[in-house]
């Protein structure tokens, strides 16, 4: 790794040309636009279909386990902490450093997101915030103006359109730390396998543990599986849509990036946005008093058991400077 180059992208926060950068590099085989659009339907409308089904089986007596509860609850903590403490606070910002098991460990986990392979999830968001809210970010709600009918078909895009980009973001420009990185390769190359595990895992757990049953593992596969999947995907789209358009804005930044407190809890922290954005290599995003932010506890954690260290923990002066209030 080339810690300079690293440094210089984490730091980057004004929008640079990109007239003169290579095409787009695949890390990993290419796949083709039409294969993987047809992907992306598959991923964003199977979720949706699994939630109805769940809810109207339930309703007609087929009901949702403790077991069912629990094991999505797992499941959305280690696949969701695997993306915000993972694929972005550690990945994509360098708010600290981790231990090679640790390392490799996040990628896994925020792979089980079904979010994307590591590599592109986090060459996209460094691009997210060298152009945030400007021309050339990737998901920003403001893409198309600030009226009404135009921001609302910007949250769409921020949302969802996006994803149907298909000029994709440059790897080797946004992130060649993780190019040059083999055990991160590996782990992104093997995000289809971590997909089906991602799906299959539940539904398996369910099987075991209902005493080998089929309906045990169909309604683990249906709750731990694909609706954890459809919630954590719509959690994680709302940071890029609602968290640039509703909610406060209590530190100084270059974008629109607000505070939304509902969605705290299932956004682990992320959803005080506004305060990652002010400060972006911070470890910790709630910083205020009574903001939960559990990735933040987890990274606490890891620092503790010696498998992180170097955390960027929020200062108070750094803090004071970017507050609203204080530069009025």
């Amino acid at each position: 790794m080339h810690a300079q180059h690293m440094t210089d992208v984490l730091d980057r926060t004004v929008p640079v040309d990109d007239a003169d950068v290579a095409p787009a590099l695949a890390a990993g085989p290419r796949v083709r636009p039409r294969l993987e659009h047809a992907a992306l339907y598959v991923f964003i409308l199977v979720p949706f279909l699994a939630l109805v089904v769940g809810i109207t089986y339930a309703a007609r007596g087929g009901g949702i386990s403790w077991l069912d509860i629990g094991l999505a609850v797992v499941f959305y903590a280690i696949s969701g902490h695997g993306v915000t403490v993972g694929f972005h606070r550690y990945f994509t910002h360098g708010s600290f450093k981790a231990a090679r098991p640790l390392r490799i460990g996040l990628a896994v986990a925020g792979s089980l997101a079904v979010q994307g392979p590591v590599v592109r999830w986090v060459a996209d968001h460094r691009k997210h915030h060298a152009f945030s809210d400007k021309p050339g970010d990737p998901h920003s709600p403001w893409k198309y103006g600030t009226g009404v009918r135009a921001l609302a078909k910007g949250l769409g895009w921020a949302h969802l359109g996006w994803l149907f980009d298909s000029d994709h973001t440059d790897a080797r420009r946004y992130a060649p730390d993780l190019l040059e990185d083999r055990g991160v390769m590996r782990v992104h190359r093997m995000f289809p396998q971590l997909t089906a595990t991602s799906l299959l895992a539940p539904a398996l757990l369910g099987w075991m543990l209902t005493g080998f049953t089929w309906h045990g593992a169909w309604t683990a596969f249906l709750w731990a599986g694909l609706v954890r999947i459809f919630v954590l995907h719509h959690v994680t789209w709302s940071i890029n849509s609602i968290c640039h358009v509703v909610g406060k804005r209590p530190f100084a930044s270059r974008d629109q990036s607000r505070n939304v407190w509902p969605l705290a809890v299932l956004s682990m922290g992320e959803s005080w946005h506004n305060l990652h954005h002010a400060d972006p290599t911070c470890a910790r995003h709630g910083v205020d008093r009574g903001q939960l932010d559990s990735s933040a506890a987890f990274i606490k954690t890891f620092e503790k058991l010696g498998w992180a260290h170097d955390v960027r923990w929020p200062d108070p002066a750094r803090l004071a400077k970017r507050r609203v209030n204080a530069l009025a």
